[in-house]
């Protein structure tokens, strides 16, 4: 298909997260002329279990494609292409009609825990990983399949499809089933030196190639949209939409965090710590991921469950008359309770969060970690408790990080990412707690942008990667403060001892929530 694109100045993107999906309106340049979210809730019935509604997402994409594009000013004709990011490990069950027989299972979900220690120990989990890339843990598709076949044999019996919730869209959309080799390789049956499912996983997992999606490239285009889609979002029916990569590795993009020693930190629901490697290479201790982006370049890193999820929640059940107390001042709720938290000097007088409350990813795969309060005594408040939380997310950040410059060599620079990465107050205890330079990019939506630069590739427009280093503009620089890193040093040490002192007792915690919720604890 030939395709005039000289009056074709824009590119959306669509980046569909855990807790809401956000579009874009990017021009050549990559300058964002206009941004819109729209979120949807996470189902938790059962504190194992974190789900979504596929066909809420559905709706939030098209509805976001539309309004961001008259938020922009411009007309569809303008828009030369829809590029995807999209978080990953999520898992729908669907029948051939394309209805769900699931949720969408997402990566917060731990009901396949029981699971992760037989599979590590008796059925070659290690040689899973390293063929895979995906570090063993109940985020994976591959554990979640695990679980199905174990305990919903009936639902494994009338489901067509396994997949993802990008490839749900894009079978909406253009009723085909592709998943880019990103996404494919964040499931835990994607052969990393292949670039095809990977037959040992597929055994163990208990599915057939025929079951899941086809895997291709990240630059992989669909056109074809019908006459009723078209119109629903704005768009000529010909536009083409780039199926994209992760959240995860676009975010590294989107910051132009390609050199040694420069790492990229996103901390928005979850949070990541990523650089990369232009071959895949896994961690000898199973504690990091390997994803691709292309065939040679691949990001490797370690993500965490706790990221500002962990200020959703103090805000929803530590600070609610706090934040009410901000929106009457006309503040947004998290501005305000940061005011808070500052008034507490680093370290929070000696009160540690271990921010644990979804279970947890790297560098310690345990989804049976719970959250901590350590320290606490008479004489703290709760403002000292807002801060220990927020210092606790970055210490796990902190852990993360020291693994991968095991791997990958010293960290020289932070590029941050993310919803935090619009505090201040959180950069600059990144740049403490790291003892590293944090450099912040102009625009903080590093996946949108990162999406947006793969759809140039993908239609041509770019050669390389190299030829859009433009697009990545610093103006914030947080150096670190040496007296505050000298408290963090001693904290981030004691914070790693009480974690190593409790994985026993967390199993056991587990173990009582998961007999006892929903009856009665007296019994």
């Amino acid at each position: 298909m030939t395709v005039n694109r000289s009056s074709k100045r824009y590119v959306v993107a669509a980046d569909i997260g855990t807790t809401s999906t956000k579009t874009l309106v990017i021009d050549r340049d990559g300058r964002v002329i206009a941004g819109h979210s729209i979120e949807y809730p996470l189902y938790t019935p059962t504190p194992d279990r974190a789900e979504q509604d596929p066909l809420e997402i559905f709706a939030a994409v098209v509805r976001g494609i539309r309004e961001v594009i008259a938020k922009a000013g411009i007309p569809g004709s303008d828009v030369l292409c829809v590029s995807f990011s999209s978080a990953m490990h999520s898992l729908i069950a669907v029948d051939r009609e394309l209805q769900p027989l699931t949720r969408c299972i997402t990566w917060a979900d731990n009901r396949s825990a029981d699971l992760v220690a037989p599979l590590k120990n008796e059925m070659n989990g290690m040689g899973i990983y390293r063929n895979t890339g995906t570090p063993i843990h109940p985020m994976s598709p591959l554990l979640k399949l695990m679980w199905m076949n174990r305990y919903e044999p009936e639902l494994v019996n009338r489901t067509y499809k396994f997949i993802g919730i990008k490839e749900f869209v894009f079978a909406k959309l253009f009723g085909k089933f592709v998943i880019d080799y990103s996404l494919a390789s964040c499931t835990g049956l994607f052969n990393l030196r292949q670039l095809e499912w990977d037959e040992e996983a597929l055994r163990v997992a208990g599915v057939t190639r025929d079951q899941l999606s086809e895997p291709v490239s990240t630059t992989h285009i669909e056109t074809g949209l019908s006459s009723a889609c078209a119109a629903e979002m704005g768009l000529p029916a010909d536009t083409p939409f780039v199926v994209g990569a992760s959240d995860g590795v676009l975010a590294n993009l989107g910051v132009g965090a390609f050199e040694p020693g420069v790492y990229a930190v996103t901390i928005g629901t979850s949070g990541a710590v990523r650089g990369t490697v232009n071959e895949p290479l896994t961690d000898p201790q199973g504690r990091l991921f390997c994803y691709a982006l292309k065939e040679d370049f691949w990001v490797v890193g370690g993500a965490i469950n706790n990221g500002g999820i962990m200020f959703r929640w103090v805000r929803d059940q530590l600070a609610t008359l706090e934040a009410e107390e901000g929106r009457r001042r006309g503040m947004d709720p998290y501005d305000y309770l940061t005011s808070i938290a500052e008034q507490v000097a680093p370290g929070s007088d000696g009160l540690i969060f271990l921010p644990l409350l979804a279970g947890e990813r790297a560098p310690y795969w345990n989804a049976n970690a719970r959250g901590v309060f350590f320290g606490l005594s008479l004489f703290h408040e709760k403002k000292h408790m807002i801060r220990s939380v927020l210092e606790g997310v970055v210490y796990r950040i902190h852990s993360v990080a020291m693994a991968l410059e095991e791997v990958g060599g010293p960290t020289q620079e932070i590029r941050a990412s993310g919803g935090f990465a619009r505090s201040a107050f959180w950069r600059q205890m990144m740049a403490d707690v790291l003892d590293t330079p944090v450099t912040v990019p102009d625009s903080i939506e590093s996946s949108g942008l990162g999406a947006a630069q793969l759809g140039l590739l993908a239609l041509g427009e770019i050669r390389d990667f190299s030829s859009i280093h433009g697009w990545v503009r610093s103006s914030i620089r947080h150096e670190p403060n040496a007296v505050n890193h000298a408290v963090y040093r001693e904290l981030t040490s004691l914070y790693a001892d009480v974690y190593q002192q409790l994985k026993g007792s967390f199993d056991a915690i587990t173990a009582f929530q998961k007999k006892h919720v929903g009856g009665d604890l007296r019994s």
